[in-house]
């Protein structure tokens, strides 16, 4: 029999949980010629969400769980959940049902029936959403798609069903700055689209602040682009060729008017030239370099507290004695 897995993750999700277990155990009594394994990952929680998760464990056997000893991102908790998947098929779905459980088999279906390894999701609008929002997401995804060789689908989801050949080569890629987004499509593989309608959160609030979405857009454009450093390089020759032309105004102003205070001309221009071009370019190469110096200390990508694995182990432990 087919096993799939699900990773989900989960930040300060108390309220959803519950709701999330009782929309899928009715999903997975629906879908019972398959085998199913939940793979909740506790990304650092300052709430009840650990207790839930043990509570879960102890009520259902195919319910499992890992605890970061701090909150270490939504990709940590994605990486690590399918480090430790056990099943042929590979779920990434969020805990607040803004993934519809009800399309789990429609994928497994799909990836059955066709010759497809991946079958993702997408929204097919932002209903509900802030207009803001909405025009920084579209306006991220056609940026990175002209920067980037990997085509970024606009309204991707993380939600998508895997064989187990495509999650073992996202593992493989085990990259400390992380864009899920872009690597599983970077890692290739055929996969098919499901569009569903945008959905509301069925319990708590969004995570995602907009200063969280600012970082995670320039992670996803640093991490497979390297077009801003030519854009530097741009930007330089840009500042030069400005600044010739500001010498060439002021020289001209100067002879036709006089210099009414010598040596200010001259200097605004080079102030401008040398600063502009200095400040920007470094920032931008600061960028890339910050990643390399994390990538080169080789830290691990989360640290476990807890797993479900060590709570069975101590709860056989106190048994005995």
């Amino acid at each position: 029999m087919d096993k799939i897995s699900i990773v989900i993750p989960c930040f300060n999700e108390e309220e959803a949980i519950p709701v999330y277990y009782m929309e899928m155990k009715k999903i997975m009594k629906e879908m019972s010629y398959v085998g199913f394994e939940l793979f909740f990952v506790d990304d650092g929680s300052s709430d009840r969400t650990l207790q839930e998760l043990r509570a879960l464990s102890d009520k259902d056997e195919r319910c499992n769980y890992l605890s970061f000893s701090r909150n270490f991102g939504k990709e940590a908790a994605i990486y690590a959940g399918l480090s430790h998947i056990t099943g042929n098929y590979g779920v990434v779905m969020d805990v607040d049902l803004q993934d519809p459980p009800a399309l789990l088999a429609k994928m497994y279906e799909l990836l059955q029936s066709e010759d497809w390894d991946c079958v993702a999701t997408k929204r097919g609008d932002r209903k509900g959403e802030p207009k803001l929002r909405s025009f920084l997401s579209d306006s991220f995804y056609k940026v990175i798609n002209k920067m980037s060789k990997t085509e970024i689908v606009n309204g991707a989801r993380d939600f998508r069903m895997m064989k187990r050949t495509m999650v073992d080569a996202v593992l493989s890629m085990s990259e400390y700055n992380r864009f899920s987004k872009g690597i599983f499509q970077w890692v290739g593989f055929r996969t098919t689209w499901l569009e569903f309608p945008n959905t509301s959160r069925c319990a708590g609030t969004t995570k995602w602040s907009l200063r969280k979405l600012v970082s995670y857009s320039l992670e996803g454009i640093t991490g497979f682009s390297v077009a801003p450093l030519s854009l530097a390089s741009v930007a330089g020759i840009t500042f030069c060729g400005i600044s010739f032309l500001l010498i060439i105004f002021i020289v001209i102003r100067t002879l036709a008017f006089g210099d009414p205070v010598p040596g200010w001309p001259s200097l605004v221009c080079i102030l401008f030239f040398v600063s502009g071009i200095q400040l920007f370019c470094t920032g931008i190469v600061g960028q890339y370099l910050s990643k390399t110096y994390l990538e080169t200390k080789h830290r691990p990508l989360y640290i476990l507290k807890e797993s479900h694995e060590q709570k069975e182990d101590a709860d056989e432990e106190n048994r005995k004695n």
